[in-house]
């Protein structure tokens, strides 16, 4: 059962947040900006990568793809063969075509609400609360695993499958009507270190999934087959998989069977990786 804390109680807790956020605060390049495309970049990039990663990526595509027209203009191979080493290609898709429809129907912006933004590829609500609040400073209901670190440390210590559902009211009853932004740079930050000094807190989420293994897995595969496609444009299916299997005996694994290549493959052009130019794979 959700916990009903005190008004006292809720602002004690927003206080300790509040000072162990500054004691924690990380200068992350992010945060020196207010540009909703410049934030929108970050968060898709921090929701399945660590800030060490981000750190050495987001400037650099900062660089390369300035504005969200600069991000549409791009050919989605440029902008895959940018996200590499990230993860998730997936991401860097929903990116572009994000870009190319608020290029189209936002005259290169953002939208600025909250429904208009889940609309779009790859934003989800939690995306969405941190564009609001970090760009605009505007109140949201921002959830993601240190935010969920912090709850659930404080108010659920004793509890197993806590959902966000139960964390929702508790979220916005401490977003303050004012420096929205600090708020929840603080959450993030302490929620951090909580996480490093105390068995992870968000073990006990709903939400929290151990990742599985990523080498010799079928998503290793996958990221290894974008990556060839871009190297060698054109490759055929038999060469492509001639190239897979060497790599996989190289590594010790056992070569791949004609059927699930094929069926990756079909994945890939189906998400829009890739296309299949007669018999040359070339990236869409």
């Amino acid at each position: 059962m959700a916990p009903t804390p005190t008004t006292s109680e809720l602002h004690a807790f927003v206080q300790l947040v509040r000072e162990e956020g500054k004691r924690l605060y990380r200068d992350l390049p992010w945060r020196d900006t207010r540009d909703p495309y410049a934030i929108w970049i970050s968060e898709v990039m921090l929701q399945q990568t660590q800030v060490p990663r981000v750190l050495t990526r987001w400037e650099r595509f900062m660089t390369r793809f300035p504005t969200v027209d600069a991000l549409s203009a791009a050919a989605s191979a440029d902008v895959l063969e940018e996200w590499q080493g990230m993860g998730y290609n997936r991401r860097a898709l929903a990116l572009k075509r994000a870009a190319d429809i608020c290029s189209a129907d936002f005259a290169g912006a953002l939208p600025k609400t909250h429904d208009e933004l889940i609309g779009l590829p790859g934003i989800g609500p939690s995306t969405a609360a941190g564009i609001l609040a970090f760009a605009y400073d505007e109140p949201s209901i921002y959830i993601e695993t240190n935010v969920r670190a912090v709850f659930i440390h404080h108010f659920f210590p004793e509890s197993d499958s806590v959902s966000d559902k139960e964390i929702r009211p508790l979220v916005e009853a401490c977003c303050p009507d004012s420096d929205v932004r600090g708020w929840y740079y603080a959450l993030l930050d302490y929620g951090a270190w909580l996480k490093k000094e105390f068995v992870n807190p968000t073990r006990a989420a709903k939400a929290y999934t151990r990742q599985s293994a990523f080498e010799g897995s079928r998503r290793q595969k996958r990221a290894w087959l974008v990556r060839q496609v871009m190297a060698t444009d054109g490759v055929s299916s038999e060469t492509l998989l001639i190239q897979l299997n060497s790599h996989e005996l190289e590594e010790g694994r056992d070569s791949v069977d004609a059927d699930v290549f094929a069926s990756i493959m079909a994945d890939l052009q189906r998400e829009g990786f890739v296309r299949l130019d007669g018999d040359s794979w070339r990236i869409a």
